[in-house]
């Protein structure tokens, strides 16, 4: 039991790690667009945004394990398979580029107007601004929404878990709750709590040192 829970313990850290890149990846320059879009006056910019915004909310409305049935199709295209800890990285980035495109999107929307207007009167570029006052400035609240997101994706891997997704979720339910052993029920949820407990811990003290 000791090497299965190991071994669950790597495919849950995998899927989390692997689906935090890509989540961070597209929804940061997700996010930056939506707060670009937001703030521009023309007819075209408010109908872009209202599209990507109606698309976001969608993807974050949906249940996760009903998402999870309906990207089967294109998990097996990309991943070439449903089942596995590589298939359930599909998913759970789809469901959680959505999440993390909001959460940027309402870090930029936090900062001071005056920090903004300073910027625009300086006649800093779109490219100045997101590299030079909105990333910076909104740096540590990033730190705070990854911290969250990796914190959902833990859940929704035990989540995938019922579904061949491999991991902690799956043992907890091939090992813990089909064969009635409620020790490996409470050692999977330990080592989940563990994992949720040290990745706020370490995202709390980096949110606080970059805001100092």
């Amino acid at each position: 039991m000791i090497e299965e829970l190991l071994k669950a313990t790597i495919e849950t850290l995998y899927m989390t790690f692997f689906s935090t890149l890509i989540a961070f990846m597209a929804g940061l320059p997700l996010g930056i667009l939506l707060y670009l879009l937001s703030k521009k006056k023309d007819h075209a910019s408010k109908i872009i945004y209202t599209f990507f915004d109606f698309i976001i909310n969608i993807f974050r409305s949906i249940p996760f394990i009903i998402l999870i049935i309906l990207l089967i199709p294109l998990t097996k295209l990309i991943a070439g398979t449903i089942i596995g800890a590589n298939s359930a990285i599909v998913s759970l980035s789809i469901a959680a580029i959505p999440f993390m495109a909001r959460l940027c999107e309402n870090s930029f929307n936090s900062l001071s107007h005056e920090m903004l207007d300073t910027a625009s009167s300086m006649g800093m570029t779109t490219w100045q601004l997101i590299t030079k006052v909105l990333i910076p400035e909104s740096l540590p609240e990033i730190i705070s929404n990854t911290t969250i997101l990796i914190i959902n994706l833990i859940t929704y891997t035990a989540i995938a878990g019922a579904v061949g997704a491999g991991g902690l979720g799956a043992m907890a339910i091939n090992y813990g709750y089909q064969r009635f052993r409620a020790d490996i029920l409470l050692y999977t949820v330990s080592i989940l709590v563990i994992i949720t407990q040290l990745v706020q811990f370490a995202g709390t003290l980096l949110s606080k040192r970059l805001r100092r």
